[in-house]
């Protein structure tokens, strides 16, 4: 954790909240997961599956395995870019936390 802890405070002062929630959403869903950094990423697994979150150029981006596991956060959030399995935040005040559980249950497979 002392890697990841370190990634989020190597980040632009605005990014850093949104990251720290984002790594608290996925704690709290899955006191269970294992964190490591991979691909320079926080990375967050669980039982063969993962998510993980990164700060990136233009976006803070929460990635998955499949496209399925935010197929329902894409029907909610039309407006919000994605990408084949990843979900891409360009608007730090405006993510809705709430909506993003269903999406770490399911690239955890935690139901």
């Amino acid at each position: 954790m002392q890697d990841v802890s370190h990634y989020i405070e190597g980040q632009p002062e605005d990014r850093r909240l949104v990251l720290r929630q984002l790594v608290e959403l996925i704690e709290a869903q899955a006191p269970d997961v294992s964190v490591s950094m991979k691909y320079k990423m926080p990375t967050f697994e669980r039982e063969g599956h993962w998510i993980a979150v990164g700060n990136l150029k233009h976006c803070i981006a929460l990635y998955t395995r499949e496209p399925a596991h935010i197929a329902e956060f894409k029907r909610k959030h039309p407006k919000v870019k994605t990408g084949e399995g990843c979900i891409n935040f360009t608007r730090m005040d405006s993510i809705p936390y709430k909506d993003l559980e269903t999406v770490i249950d399911n690239a955890l497979a935690l139901h």
